[in-house]
Formats: C-alpha cells, structure tokens, sequence
C-alpha cells in the first residue's frame, strides 16, 4: 500500500508530537513520578479491593453449588416442593450416558436425599440422610477430604459416614453401630441397624452436627427406591455456560423431569450477593471519587507549576492547539504508565492472597460460618479484575487531565511569564476574579513596598 505525501507528512508530525511530549515528560522526573504514581496506586487499591468483591462472590457461588447443589439439578416434577420419594425418577443408563456427551459438563452426582431419626442407645437425634456415589460425591465436593477417622465409602460399602458433632451427641466413635428409622418410597418403612465406618468434620456448623452418608446402593435398598434417585446434581466447568446448558437439558430429559439452577434453588444466596452488589457500587463510587479528587491536585498542581513554560512556548510562536495536543499525549503517556504500572505491582499481591485467602477470626468468622461458608477473605484472578480498573482508572485520570487543556486556552502569555496567573488584570476585574498568582503577586508586591518604606525611614 503506497502512502500519500499528505498521510506521509501526517504520520511524521504525529510522531514528532509523540517524541516531544515523551521528552517533556522525563524532562522533570519528579513531577512525572508523582503523577505516574498517583495513577498507580490507585489502580493498585481499585483492583485489590475488587478482587476481594469478585472472589467473595466466587467463593460463595462455588461453596454452594459444589456441597449442596451442583450448578444444575435434574429432579422429577414436584419434588422441590414436597421433598418425597414418590416424585423420585428412575436412573437409566441412557440418561447417565446422555448427560456425560453433553459438552461442559464435568461431573454427574446421582443422589438420594432424605431425614431420618439416628439412634444410638438412649441418644436420638434426627439428621439429613444422604445415598451418594462415592467417587461422583468426592468430585463434586471433596468430602474424602473431610474424612477425619475411619475409612471412605466404596460402592459396596454397609456402613455410614457420620458428622463429627452429630457422633458426639450419640456418643459412637468408629465401628459402633447406629439406627437409622424413616419413611421410604410409597410411604414403606425404612429402618436399619448400620456400622459407622468414618467420622467427617466439616467447618460449617450446621453440617458437622447432622450429616450422615452411605452409598447409594445401599441408600436405595435402606429407602425401598429400587434404581430410583430424588435427584442428579450437574457441575459445568464454567458458570456462564450455565444458561445453555440448562437449555439444553430441558429440551432432551423428558417432560416428566425438570432441570433447576442454584440461583432457583438457592434464592437467599442470589439475594445476597445482589445486597452485596449494591453497596460495593456504592463503595467503588466513592473510591474513584477520592481517586478521581486525588489525581486532579497531582495535575492541578503539576499544570500550575508549569505556567511560565506555557506562556513562554505561546510567546515564542507555538499555537494554542498544538500545545493542547502535547499536554494531551502527555496525560495519555501518564495515565497510560500509571494504569500498567498498577497491574504489575497488583497482580502478584493479587496472586498471592488467591493461593492463601486471608482468615478471619472473631465475629467476622462466626458470622461467616453461619452463613455455611468457611471463614476466610478469597481473591479473584479473572482477567477482567485488572481489566476493569485499569481502564476505570484511566478514564478518571484522562478526565482529570482536560484540567490543563482548560488552563492553556485561557492563558496569558505576558501575564504568565511575569507570574501574574492565567488571565490579564483588566480581564480578571472585569470578570471579578482573580487567581492566586495574582494574589500572590500582590502581597510580594506589598512586602517589597513595605520593605522600601523602612529602609527610607533608616
């Protein structure tokens, strides 16, 4: 492609205004620092803070759909409202087959899911009851991790894995045996004598009092439900591929069978994180306030200081346009500088706090715990999170910088260069106004008359 002479010229000026205003810039080091620095720092906290807003929420969706329902749930018609056996749904192969070809799903986890009365000796208590695979269970929720006595669960396993505080109520420790006593599918029975094979510890509370596992084979016989599950917990690798996910499903399963989302079935952690949502707008507002108010003094100040250096690039014949142009590239370079900057100073804190949330302890992580969530401050290292703020940043900072742009068309170049301020004396009492060169100029003039008269006195 063969340029121009016009667009030849064009680019060649472009890049002189590029060269000079790069050149003006490092010609005070100290005063690009400073702004370059008050660009980075506040790129620096804008992205920490909302890291911890993009992890928090992260961590709340990913702690609730991973221990409790999985991203998407398949259940028959009917049995979210009445939590019974009789809207229970056979297992087939084809189904299992059929969801696992589906692409972005990673894990299925057929469950049974009921409460029952545990007894042992003159103890009773009553405590969910949960038939689980094993191996589809620990993928989804790491509950071999929890394991804390005894042993895991195998397909084929007789015994029951049971909470730690819900086993210390009952006072059973590992091979002791307990009853299980509740009602199974078309109102049967179900009632067992099993052995405890391992004790789990969960932080949350609520779950290390009343838990209790066994496989699902063995579930399904306990509860009469032959190769009948209340539901099949769905994980997904990524939550925005959720929406067609669950689309999918819906047209393929069968119209005896439904497909929920964990914002459907867990309707208080949705409204919370919308709470959330709203204050931290509130807060983010007024951080870039104080961000914003904090980078226009740097360029206030930074233009100010070089008031005799535009009135004298004015007076030497540069025109107004092309200096507004210079001082614009010049706060794009610094905006630009201040906002990568940032990044990198940000991202490996960032990194950091991700692999090792912070811990809360007190109040803060009482309050944590009975929200069912473990007690710690997580990160986020979503590639938006840097994005995001660096361009808020940016823009803040560009916004900031039409200061000086303002500051030179009104600039008088006599005036300038003798210290008086932006505008003409005449100008500025016509206008009733006057800046503070003036004012300083005046009391400078002052001191020195005053100084003159004492030595006539001498």
């Amino acid at each position: 492609m063969v340029l121009s002479e016009k667009e030849i010229f064009s680019q060649t000026k472009m890049k002189y205004y590029l060269t000079f205003a790069w050149r003006n810039l490092w010609r005070n080091k100290k005063r690009t620092l400073l702004a370059t620095s008050s660009v980075l720092f506040a790129v620096f906290f804008a992205t920490a803070f909302r890291s911890t807003q993009y992890g928090q929420h992260d961590y709340m969706i990913k702690s609730s759909v991973s221990m409790y329902t999985g991203y998407l749930q398949i259940q028959g018609k009917g049995y979210w409202d009445e939590r019974s056996f009789d809207y229970s749904f056979e297992q087939s192969e084809s189904l299992s087959a059929m969801l696992m070809q589906i692409p972005r799903i990673t894990t299925i986890n057929p469950r049974i899911e009921s409460v029952a009365l545990v007894s042992h000796e003159l103890e009773t208590r009553i405590s969910p009851v949960t038939g689980i695979d094993p191996e589809s269970e620990h993928a989804m929720s790491g509950l071999r991790k929890k394991l804390v006595k005894g042993i895991y669960l195998t397909d084929s396993s007789q015994g029951i894995l049971i909470s730690e505080g819900l086993a210390e109520r009952l006072r059973v420790g590992v091979g002791d045996s307990v009853i299980l006593y509740g009602q199974g599918y078309q109102g049967v029975t179900a009632a067992a004598q099993l052995p405890v094979e391992g004790i789990l510890r969960f932080p949350i509370p609520k779950m290390n009092n009343a838990s209790v596992y066994l496989s699902l084979a063995k579930s399904q016989s306990l509860f009469n439900t032959y190769n009948r599950v209340t539901c099949i917990a769905v994980m997904i690798d990524n939550e925005k591929n959720m929406p067609a996910i669950q689309a999918n499903l819906s047209t393929t399963i069968g119209t005896n069978l439904i497909v929920m989302s964990w914002e459907e079935m867990s309707p208080e952690l949705v409204q919370m994180i919308q709470a959330d949502v709203a204050s931290e707008i509130i807060i983010m507002f007024i951080l870039y306030l104080i961000i914003g108010f904090g980078i226009f003094g740097t360029v206030m100040m930074m233009t100010i200081e070089r008031t005799r250096e535009f009135g004298l690039l004015i007076s030497l014949g540069m025109k107004r346009a092309r200096l507004l142009l210079v001082t614009t590239i010049e706060a794009l370079l610094v905006s630009l500088i201040g906002a990568v900057a940032g990044t990198l100073v940000a991202f490996p804190l960032v990194y950091y706090l991700y692999l090792n949330p912070i811990p809360l302890t007190g109040d803060a992580a009482k309050a944590m715990l009975v929200y069912g969530f473990d007690p710690i401050i997580p990160f986020s290292v979503e590639v938006s999170v840097f994005t995001s703020q660096s361009v808020a940043v940016f823009i803040v900072a560009l916004a900031a910088s039409l200061y000086p742009l303002f500051f030179i068309r009104k600039i008088q170049p006599v005036s300038a260069l003798q210290g008086r301020g932006t505008w003409t004396g005449t100008h500025m009492r016509r206008k009733g106004k006057w800046s503070i060169f003036s004012f300083l100029s005046k009391s400078e003039k002052d001191k020195n008359s005053s100084s003159t008269s004492r030595g006539g006195v001498k």
